[in-house]
């Protein structure tokens, strides 16, 4: 799982960063893989520009590279609730609330069993991300 800022940078997240940018004619603000998916941060007022007509660009970036491709708005344009419900969609969680320096997030059943993921593996990746973005401490309850 790589999230990719301006800190670190190797060539296959260029080369991810540049066709995206070359297909979408969207420049992307930072992109990460969650759940075998790529995510690409974009401005609000782009994101229409960046799938393209009838997803057309998502399409064609997932046959590259072999992956889901989702486009989302930047994190720093919208709450910390809204990122994570685009990023865990189309799992439904009860809430997500901030306490101290940590974001927990709430969920029942099944829904948390997935957020979690085998082996912690789900969860792992969140807290990255969210470390990553908002630098706070991730936690599932």
């Amino acid at each position: 799982m790589k999230i990719v800022s301006v800190k670190n940078i190797s060539m296959e997240d260029l080369r991810h960063l540049n066709l995206f940018e070359k297909i979408s004619k969207v420049r992307p603000i930072s992109y990460f893989e969650y759940n075998r998916t790529f995510f690409f941060c974009v401005k609000k007022k782009e994101i229409f520009k960046a799938i393209g007509r009838d997803a057309e660009n998502l399409r064609k970036l997932s046959k590259i590279f072999s992956k889901r491709i989702k486009v989302i708005m930047s994190p720093s344009e919208e709450g910390f609730e809204d990122f994570l419900k685009a990023i865990t969609s189309p799992i439904v969680f009860e809430e997500v609330y901030l306490e101290g320096d940590r974001i927990i997030l709430s969920a029942k059943g099944e829904d948390k069993a997935i957020l979690i993921g085998r082996n912690k593996v789900r969860l792992l990746e969140m807290q990255k991300i969210v470390k990553e973005f908002f630098g706070k401490e991730f936690r599932i309850v």
